[in-house]
């Protein structure tokens, strides 16, 4: 899989800033895909108290939701936790983990924040920009702005506003249950981001995409979860 290598990862905190601000000029944020008939999740998680990032990604079939991929990769952990800087602590290994895959998904569910971010280049822009593939940012807590609280009803969402603009939505997935954070990574709009989402869910908080590769993120293997 084509990977766009933008930049260099080893990187200085206030360098990966200033790279998050100059590539953000480059997320679209509207429309910019074909049909989808295959959606992937993307989740990372640690190993070894945290010497190890191990990233996952799952390909499910569209509209079926049914597994057709995955892909698990391990990379020594090389940059800080940094809030606002965390694709460059996990990018490195959710790119290898794409490398690995033999489909090429259409779009990218990313368990963290798209343009919902202080520069508006969270890990899900940051994917979506060096892949070329639509994505979104779907992350289970707030990292930036304000918004009002969300009836309880599935489907029902509220913008999520930070420094004068709509960054992402507030939506309720399931009804008695927390919301999640969406937001566009690239080459998506907001109601289209927040449609994907829902068409992703079954009976859980998370669509499936996320869960999936949650499942894997968090150590089990692949032959233990696949049908």
């Amino acid at each position: 899989m084509k990977i766009r290598q933008r930049h260099a990862w080893d990187l200085t905190p206030q360098e990966a800033r200033e790279v998050q601000s100059r590539l953000a000029a480059e997320i679209l944020c509207r429309d910019d895909f074909d049909a989808i008939t295959r959606v992937a999740g993307v989740d990372v998680g640690f190993e070894d108290n945290g010497a190890i990032t191990r990233a996952a990604i799952a390909v499910l079939a569209f509209p079926s939701l049914q597994f057709v991929a995955a892909a698990v990769a391990r990379k020594k952990t090389s940059f800080p936790y940094v809030p606002g800087l965390l694709s460059f602590r996990e990018a490195p290994a959710v790119l290898a983990a794409m490398e690995q895959l033999n489909v090429r998904p259409d779009l990218l569910l990313c368990d963290g924040q798209g343009i919902a971010h202080p520069r508006r280049f969270g890990i899900a822009s940051h994917l979506g920009l060096l892949l070329d593939i639509p994505s979104i940012g779907v992350a289970k807590t707030r990292l930036i702005g304000t918004h009002d609280e969300v009836p309880n009803k599935r489907g029902v969402w509220v913008p999520l506003l930070h420094g004068g603009e709509t960054t992402g939505a507030v939506l309720r997935t399931r009804q008695g249950v927390m919301p999640l954070y969406v937001s566009p990574g690239h080459r998506i709009g907001l109601a289209s981001a927040i449609d994907w989402v829902m068409a992703c869910l079954t009976r859980y908080r998370l669509p499936e995409t996320t869960r999936w590769a949650h499942r894997l993120a968090s150590g089990k293997d692949l032959q233990a979860i696949a049908p």
